[in-house]
Parts: structure tokens; C-alpha cells; sequence
């Protein structure tokens, strides 16, 4: 009884983390399917077919990286007796990186699509940089041995890798309530979610 009471709590917070990685998870293998199978090419989709290389490589990463950070999370992993830790930041970085710079290259690049404008462009580059950004300083504070900078840069590029899946909740929850919204509606709550993560993401590197 003791040791299951130990155990299942390490495994709520990233079984939390892929629940929320699971719909954005799902639609990036659906775009996967229809870029090798060879869907029909739509008003919608005919930017990916046109270039998919970048979408491609921003799926296989996003999804690798939020759902392998999760089990960064369980303190059992964490520890130098294991070894995971290490091990999978070196395979992780690496992937966060290319999330972040295909994002930042589809973002400027491929042509915009429903409900995107100007303002939510500039947003997409913003967070997008600050990943990119956060994973290098916290690549850099690893290598100087700063451990504690190390978990709070790496917690902050994590919070913007899932914002995905909360831009699809809160934008899911929006649709219900008042229905799809338009183009600065969207804008505003893609940062939003983005922001409310950044937010989770502060409280839990001061609580430690």
C-alpha cells in the first residue's frame, strides 16, 4: 500500500501533459496521413502539400518532444542513479529545437490560413523565438553545471511546446460557447493559452 501510495502521484503530472499533448498528437498524425498518402489537395491543406518537409519535421518533433518531456517530470527519472534524465535531454533538445524553428519557418513562410493574420503571425514568432531561445539558455546553464537555471529555462520551452494543446481547449471551449472565432478572437486566444501555460510554468519553477 505504501509503495503504490509513493509511486502513482510521480505519474499524474505527465500523464497529465500527454492528455494535453493528445489532440494536437491526434491532428498532426491525421496531417501525416494525408501528406503520404496523398489526400486532396485543398484551399486548407494545399500550403503542406506544396511544402511539406517543414510540417513534417514540426509534427515528428512537437510529438516526440511533448511526449517524452512528460516522463521528465516523474522525480523517480530524475535522479543520477537512472540516467534517463540525461540521456533523453540530449535526444530531447535537439528535437525541441527543430519544433521550434519549423514553427517559426511555417509561421513566415508558408501562406496564412484561415482565421491567421498579422497579429497572430507576430505572436507565433514571438513564443516561437522565446522556445528556441529558452532551450539554448537552458542547454548553456546545464553546461556551466547551474542546475536550478537549467530547470526553469527547460520548464518555459516545455509550457510553449504544449501550447497546442491549450489553444485547443480554450479555442474548443470558445467554439461552444460563442462560436468559431474570428481572426482576431483567434489571435488573442492563441496567446492566451500560450500565456496561461508560461503562467503554470512560473508557479511550478518557484514552488521547487
Amino acid at each position: 500500500m505504501t509503495t503504490r501510495t509513493q509511486v502513482k502521484p510521480q505519474w499524474r503530472i505527465p500523464a497529465a501533459l500527454i492528455l494535453l499533448s493528445a489532440i494536437p498528437v491526434v491532428a498532426g498524425m491525421f496531417r501525416t496521413v494525408q501528406l503520404v498518402a496523398g489526400a486532396e489537395v485543398t484551399p486548407d491543406n494545399a500550403r503542406f502539400f506544396a511544402s511539406p518537409v517543414p510540417v513534417l519535421l514540426h509534427i515528428v518533433s512537437v510529438t516526440v518532444y511533448c511526449v517524452v518531456g512528460a516522463f521528465q517530470f516523474v522525480p523517480g527519472l530524475r535522479g543520477r542513479r537512472s540516467g534517463w534524465h540525461r540521456l533523453a535531454g540530449r535526444f530531447l533538445v535537439p528535437c525541441g529545437l527543430v519544433a521550434a524553428a519549423s514553427g517559426l519557418w511555417m509561421t513566415l513562410f508558408y501562406p496564412h490560413g484561415p482565421a491567421v493574420g498579422d497579429l497572430l503571425t507576430v505572436i507565433r514568432v514571438g513564443f516561437g523565438t522565446f522556445m528556441f531561445v529558452a532551450l539554448i539558455l537552458g542547454l548553456i546553464a546545464i553546461r556551466k553545471r547551474s542546475f536550478t537555471t537549467h530547470r526553469a529555462w527547460m520548464i518555459r520551452a516545455y509550457a510553449i511546446a504544449l501550447g497546442a494543446g491549450s489553444q485547443a481547449v480554450i479555442i474548443g471551449t470558445w467554439m461552444l460557447a460563442v462560436g468559431p472565432p474570428d481572426e482576431f478572437a483567434n489571435a488573442l486566444l492563441m496567446a492566451a493559452a500560450w500565456t496561461l501555460n508560461l503562467a503554470v510554468a512560473e508557479r511550478v519553477i518557484r514552488r521547487r
